[in-house]
């Protein structure tokens, strides 16, 4: 995959802003299409200013424990001329139900909220998801930032447009494409995850190293344990070096008519896992295993070398992901498959690798090489 000037994505440079001597970090910008910038750095909340001046009504959607950041938002915003508001949602997959998405348009009513005003979502992915989709839904859309506070969040969720809920037939299967404003991610809000969900994150920021920037995957074997440290630069550059596949991909494809299925690598064994198990696991633990499932099947399948398979245990292994499951048997998991929403039909579709780098999209696979890459990710393998 190649940047516009065709240079090579792990080698493009991050745009930065000029640094000076003695202040924090410059802030890294990166641009989604000349559409939206991203920022992400130390003042990253700064660049909200511009966008809540004038009296704007700003209603900040935030997960529970988020105080000083949201107090920090909501400051900004009345400094800055704006009225702000504020809608607690709660934590991880629960915000995302249609319950808090009705809750969610009852507080824009009951403000007021007219299609010149702004939402803020602020927290993890799920947070900004239903933030997202709040924004486009109310009077068919209004503008939407996105302040996320997880690794999770900057490199997947916040970034791109789509945005969901779910409903008790599958995950996401409710949403629109809705494009922020700007996205604005200072890695201090991360400091204060746990090491489950910071490492939860990592996983789809190693899916971009093996689908479209093997520099990742280079500096995650060369130190996993900073690239488990938000306050380490090496995260800072994984974080920009995910963004920026995430921005090429979706610059050329916002509505996944295309190339942006290569985002979706891992993710349909991982969504049936996230299914069965109610939504109990972890997203990006549920990638790890749905990468590993993906890159099994590509094996069975001739297209890839096994050795790039056993890359993907010991880098995903490395940080501490799992790479095995064995939660719920093979139809159940092969119904929840059947509805995820890139399927065709009765067709199952798959991102594989062909090799790191190179990816190809494999449709309807045998159901003998379906049940031959399960039984290879369970705790005894074949």
């Amino acid at each position: 995959m190649t940047s516009r000037d065709g240079s090579a994505v792990g080698e493009q440079p991050v745009a930065q802003e000029a640094a000076d001597p003695g202040r924090a970090p410059a802030l890294d910008t990166i641009s989604v299409g000349d559409r939206y910038d991203v920022h992400v750095g130390a003042g990253a909340l700064a660049r909200l200013t511009p966008w809540v001046t004038g009296g704007r009504r700003v209603m900040v959607v935030h997960q529970p424990g988020r105080t000083e950041l949201v107090a920090e938002v909501t400051e900004l915003v009345s400094a800055a001329g704006g009225q702000p508001f504020t809608h607690e949602v709660p934590d991880a997959e629960a915000a995302k139900d249609v319950s808090v998405l009705a809750g969610a348009w009852a507080a824009l009513g009951q403000a007021a909220f007219t299609r010149d005003d702004l939402v803020v979502g602020v927290g993890g992915g799920a947070v900004t998801d239903l933030a997202g989709f709040v924004a486009a839904s109310w009077l068919r859309g209004v503008d939407v930032i996105q302040l996320p506070t997880s690794l999770l969040g900057v490199v997947d969720a916040a970034v791109g447009g789509k945005t969901g809920i779910n409903t008790a037939e599958g995950k996401n299967l409710v949403g629109a494409f809705h494009e922020p404003r700007a996205v604005l991610c200072d890695p201090a809000w991360m400091a204060s995850m746990s090491r489950a969900d910071l490492v939860s994150g990592l996983a789809e920021v190693i899916k971009c190293g093996f689908i479209a920037d093997p520099v990742i995957l280079d500096l995650v074997e060369a130190d996993p344990a900073a690239a488990c440290d938000p306050s380490a630069p090496a995260m800072t550059e994984l974080i920009a070096r995910a963004v920026r596949v995430k921005a090429e991909v979706v610059e050329g494809d916002l509505k996944e008519a295309g190339i942006r299925e290569i985002l979706n690598y891992g993710h349909t064994f991982a969504h049936a896992i996230e299914q069965v198990e109610d939504y109990r696991w972890r997203h990006g633990d549920a990638v790890a295993v749905g990468m590993v499932f993906a890159a099994e099947l590509a094996v069975r399948a001739g297209v890839l070398d096994p050795a790039v398979l056993a890359r993907h245990r010991a880098i995903l292994e490395s940080v501490g992901l799992p790479t095995t499951y064995a939660g719920a048997d093979w139809d159940d998991l092969r119904t929840a498959m059947a509805r995820d929403k890139k399927a065709r039909g009765a067709t199952l579709r798959f991102i594989v690798l062909t090799d790191v780098g190179s990816t190809q999209r494999l449709a309807g696979p045998d159901e003998d090489l379906l049940v031959e890459a399960f039984q290879a990710i369970g705790p005894v393998r074949p």
